[in-house]
This record gives C-alpha cells, sequence and structure tokens, in this order.
C-alpha cells in the first residue's frame, strides 16, 4: 500500500477524483442502483434532476469499469504533477463539463431515434481528454514484440483505455469519444482555458484535505544528489555491480529534453539519467519516487 499512497502525493486533485469515483463506485453498487446511474435524456431534460449528474459523472456502474478507470486515473496523475494541481483542476472542470454537455446533446438529438437512451456514468470525459496530452506528450521510450506483434510502454495504457471504452459499448463510447473532443479543446486553448485558474481557496481546501499530511514522509531537497538512492536506483545499482564498474556516461541532450517535456527539473532530469546509466524508464521512476517524498 504505500507505493499506491506515495503515488498520489503531489497530486490532490487526482486523488479526490480516485477517492470520490472509488466511494460513489461501492456506495450504489452496494445499493444495487448502479445501473440507475448515468446521463439520461428522461432525468436531465424531461425531469431536470440535475442533482444525478453528480453521482454519474463519477460513479462507475460495473466492477471492471472501476478497476481499469481507477487505474487510468492513477496513470494519468502524472499531468497534475505536471502542470500543477490549479491547472490541473481547471482541466478536470471543463473536461468533465465539456463531455457531460456534449453528451446530453446528443441524447437531445437521438431521443426520437431509439438508438440510445442513457449514457454509461464515470469520469469518461476526464479519462480520455487525458489521453490527448498522453498521446501528444508522452513520449514511446521502448518498444518490443509479443507473438510477432508490436508494442511500447505506451500500449498497455491505450489497450486499457480501449477496454474502457468499449465496456457498455455505445453506453461508454459516446462519452469517451466527447472526452477526447473536450480534451482536443482543452489543447486548443478555447476561449484562453489553460490559463485560468482556480480561486485559492478552493485549492487550498484540495491540498489541506486531499494532500499527505507534512509528518507522513520526508521531504528531500530540490536536488537529487546527495539523495538515498530509491529502490529503482538501488536495483539499477546492483545491476551495474554484478556487471562489474562502467564510468557514468553523460547523458545526451535529447534524454533531457524529453524529461523536461514531461515537466521535470533539467538539472534533476540530468542527474537522474546519470544515476540511471541513460534509461529514461528508470530515470523518470527516480524522478517521481523523489516527487513524491
Amino acid at each position: 500500500m504505500q507505493g499506491g499512497v506515495s503515488g498520489f502525493q503531489n497530486a490532490p486533485v487526482t486523488r479526490a477524483v480516485v477517492l470520490a469515483s472509488g466511494l460513489l463506485s461501492v456506495v450504489f453498487s452496494a445499493q444495487r442502483r448502479a445501473r440507475t446511474l448515468g446521463i439520461s435524456y428522461q432525468d436531465t431534460i424531461t425531469n431536470f434532476r440535475l442533482w444525478k449528474m453528480f453521482p454519474s459523472v463519477f460513479a462507475f456502474q460495473s466492477t471492471p469499469e472501476l478497476m481499469f478507470g481507477l487505474y487510468l486515473l492513477y496513470y494519468f496523475r502524472v499531468f497534475e504533477r505536471q502542470i500543477g494541481s490549479n491547472k490541473y483542476s481547471v482541466f478536470c472542470l471543463f473536461t468533465i463539463t465539456v463531455s457531460s454537455l456534449l453528451g446530453i446533446l446528443s441524447l437531445v438529438v437521438l431521443k426520437d431515434t431509439n438508438y440510445i437512451s442513457t449514457l454509461a456514468s464515470g469520469p469518461y470525459g476526464l479519462i480520455f481528454a487525458s489521453f490527448v496530452p498522453f498521446f501528444l506528450d508522452i513520449p514511446v521510450t521502448s518498444r518490443f514484440r509479443i507473438f510477432g506483434l508490436n508494442f511500447s510502454d505506451k500500449s498497455f495504457i491505450y489497450l486499457a483505455g480501449l477496454q474502457l471504452l468499449l465496456s457498455s459499448w455505445k453506453r461508454s463510447l459516446i462519452p469517451g469519444v466527447f472526452g477526447l473532443v473536450a480534451g482536443s479543446l482543452y489543447r486548443l486553448n478555447v476561449l484562453g482555458i489553460r490559463k485560468m485558474k482556480i480561486p485559492q481557496a478552493i485549492s487550498s481546501f484540495f491540498a489541506r484535505y486531499f494532500a499527505p499530511s507534512p509528518g507522513s514522509t520526508p521531504r528531500p531537497s530540490r536536488s537529487l544528489v546527495g539523495n538515498a538512492p530509491s529502490q529503482t536506483g538501488r536495483v539499477s545499482q546492483q545491476n551495474q555491480s554484478s556487471a562489474g564498474f562502467a564510468p557514468i556516461v553523460e547523458p545526451p541532450e535529447s534524454s533531457v529534453a524529453m524529461l523536461v517535456s514531461m515537466g521535470f527539473d533539467g538539472n534533476d532530469a540530468r542527474q537522474a539519467l546519470m544515476r540511471a546509466r541513460n534509461d529514461i524508464n528508470v530515470a523518470t521512476n527516480i524522478l517521481l519516487e523523489a516527487q513524491s517524498r
């Protein structure tokens, strides 16, 4: 559990979303009301039950959807660390709002076709909006083949997203596509959304109640030099010692630039690459573990 808890440090908004999704999914499943969730034309337009929007946005309807959804939310916490909790809050609010409005609009348009009456519940808008920066900003660092098929270190995230996208067929496909649209609109900086910020009072609330307590884990200095080796670093050093001593090679600028584009400090990225002997995957883990302390 320590690794899961530490993964949420410096990501209070992600922690809040994950907790809301997990708790609401469990509560509604225990009450056997999960299947009644989801944005529907009758609830939102005919009966004007807008209160159902909140659980519909966060609660998943089934255990497989919950597992894949929380896994993707946890993975995409890297974007909150990259742009900061305040801007990530704007990203969450914008993508959830836009995808939900587009979903309601689609129900209005399709109400007479009997094509679909209810959309799947869950943070599909936020999850699939996150695939836009994931595709554009996160580089492929390794490739491999399985049974003659080419894969990369990003393939399993795409497969998890595809599983979630098709989990309820049309009911999950539509909100997933609208999530991609919302993520693209945010990327295009529609209405200057990327420059907006959440009021400080709301930002402080998330930082106070969803960030780890100051005494829970020690905080390292900004520089990675002199820090105790992380578990990943120790494994790397053990592998190096077993193979014999090799001089530390200055990391290529392309690798440093790749880590900087992911939101890490340039000096920290260079030091992490030197510790990882220019293995970008190991260096990324070192940087993330250093940030989480």
